[in-house]
């Protein structure tokens, strides 16, 4: 009795197989934190043999957490891996535990969206290009008056809060996908698990 099982199956694989390397690049992403700040501590503790520490060490560590952060948001949400509290669900019937894993997946929809809407914004604050008709169509608001960018890399701001919009993006359609798996499951009668 589901609504289409088979399509839905066949783009599950799909949203798998992305959400996966997603979060492999997030995972890249932490390992070359870590070892920015491995040779960064190292060159601050031998800065007497002529070592430095890595320049703006603190400004890659902080764009990358938020990369990696929004890397992991698809993979988490496909795999159902958000904080949930199953102590009182596990004794209900398996469709009406169904039926609320479907509501809980409807308000992390919910939720995708305005966190994308918010950063959309902010990346709009943040872009110095465009014209103001297109800027207006896309509802980015008005252009900076100067393009920010980080104090020691100079790194402009938009760049990080592309990549992390791009991560947004994709949470937000897992989760409309995640809401069809999960509607689907309410109409089986039984969660599966994934």
């Amino acid at each position: 009795m589901a609504i289409a099982k088979s399509a839905e199956l066949r783009v599950g694989r799909i949203m798998e197989f992305l959400s996966r390397w997603m979060a492999y690049s997030g995972g890249a992403v932490l390992v070359g934190i870590a070892m920015t700040t491995v040779v960064s501590i190292i060159g601050r503790a031998l800065s007497g043999y002529g070592l430095t520490p890595v320049k703006g060490d603190f400004e890659i560590v902080e764009m990358g957490c938020a990369i990696a952060v929004f890397a992991f948001m698809p993979w988490c949400q496909f795999k159902r891996g958000h904080v949930t509290v199953d102590i009182f669900i596990t004794r209900l019937p398996e469709r009406i535990q169904a039926l609320l894993g479907f509501i809980g997946d409807l308000f992390l929809t919910g939720a995708a969206f305005i966190i994308l809407w918010r950063l959309w914004l902010g990346f709009g604050e943040k872009f110095p290009f465009g014209s103001d008709a297109i800027r207006g169509v896309f509802g980015m608001g008005s252009k900076p008056f100067f393009a920010e960018s980080t104090y020691e890399l100079e790194v402009p701001l938009w760049i990080p809060f592309g990549l992390c919009l791009i991560g947004a993006a994709f949470f937000l359609v897992v989760a409309i996908y995640t809401m069809w798996r999960s509607f689907n499951w309410v109409l089986d009668g039984k969660e599966q698990r994934v």
